[in-house]
């Protein structure tokens, strides 16, 4: 890749090869699309803070979908932060929300906050949907006092088994006269040709039982490409990911250049939600006839908002029973 006049571009994800160092990644940056979600709920500096690193993973991960399906990272914690639910449509479609306790935030009082401290302990999942039962996967992560930085590398080892660096940022600038919030991170992958040379060291373990030979060949170190690789990527600055000003080029540029890095078509991101009519009738069936009368309002509609894009729907009672009467479309 040549350094020319290189234009950023908001909401949108780069894929690049390293073929030097036998390594692919993709650097995500989210304008418009990460503002509307956190803008829209008005979530405190903290919790849009996290929601941000989340919405910049998910991006990362699902946009390396090969085929129409949902990417979709979920964490489940006893922090203040309690759930955060991010789904990324492929191609191109994101949408966030996140639950948390207003008092245990404010507690917290002004000032940075590791994602850990937010999170606490739970879990991390990230699901594969392709439509059907057979053609979902699942992996789980245990979150145990680290953010979701850590969580995608121990995600990777165990998983996956593939060598791999994240760096995330998430911040608040003006733009035109007002906050938007941005975020950004960029991933790397090391996959060579041999399986051998992707082997990341075993644990110590520990003193040699009696009776073995104390001169064993020792196990394989890390690759040197990879260290290369790793090393560089942990240069990455916060404001290089979310710089309106910095583009995806560049930065590779800078991290790259010596070893040479290509980049391929970029994908496009917008914040988009699942949400509609059929789907809230859909899930309407779930409930009993006495549970759908309990949701009925002093104004004497069913009002149910979504949790995601916060729209609302305004549904007369007598028409969601007459609905649930026919039968179910397949």
């Amino acid at each position: 890749m040549r350094l020319g006049a290189f234009e950023a571009a908001d909401d949108i994800v780069l894929p690049f090869a390293v073929e030097a160092l036998d390594t692919r990644g993709r650097v995500a940056r989210l304008g418009p699309s990460i503002d509307t979600i956190l803008s829209r709920h008005g979530y405190p500096d903290p919790v849009a803070r996290v929601l941000g690193e989340a919405a910049a993973l998910t991006v990362l991960l699902g946009s390396a979908l090969k085929f129409e399906g949902r990417f979709q990272l979920q964490t489940k914690c006893d922090g203040p932060i309690a759930m955060i639910v991010v789904d990324f449509d492929a191609p191109d479609r994101l949408r966030a929300t996140a639950r948390f306790d207003p008092g245990r935030i404010e507690a917290l009082g002004p000032g940075a906050h590791r994602t850990a401290e937010l999170l606490g302990r739970g879990i991390l999942a990230m699901t594969i949907d392709q439509g059907s039962e057979r053609s979902r996967y699942q992996g789980v992560v245990a979150l145990e006092g680290h953010g979701f930085e850590e969580a995608a590398h121990q995600y990777f080892r165990q998983s996956e088994q593939i060598p791999t660096r994240v760096r995330l940022a998430v911040a608040e600038q003006f733009e035109a006269g007002r906050r938007a919030w941005r975020a950004g991170g960029v991933m790397v992958q090391f996959l060579p040709s041999s399986v051998e040379r992707m082997r990341q060291p075993d644990l110590d373990p520990g003193d040699i039982p009696e009776g073995h030979a104390s001169g064993a060949a020792p196990e394989p170190g890390e690759d040197d490409a990879w260290i290369e690789a790793r090393a560089l990527v942990d240069t990455v600055e916060d404001h290089e990911l979310i710089d309106p000003e910095v583009a995806s080029e560049r930065l590779l540029y800078r991290l790259f250049h010596e070893r040479g890095v290509r980049v391929f078509e970029p994908q496009g991101v917008h914040e988009s939600c699942r949400c509609s009519r059929e789907r809230i009738m859909a899930m309407m069936r779930n409930f009993s006839p006495t549970d759908r009368r309990d949701m009925v309002g002093d104004n004497g509609r069913i009002g149910i908002t979504c949790e995601f894009c916060s729209r609302v729907y305004d549904l007369d009672p007598a028409e969601v029973e007459a609905e649930m009467a026919l039968p179910e479309a397949r």
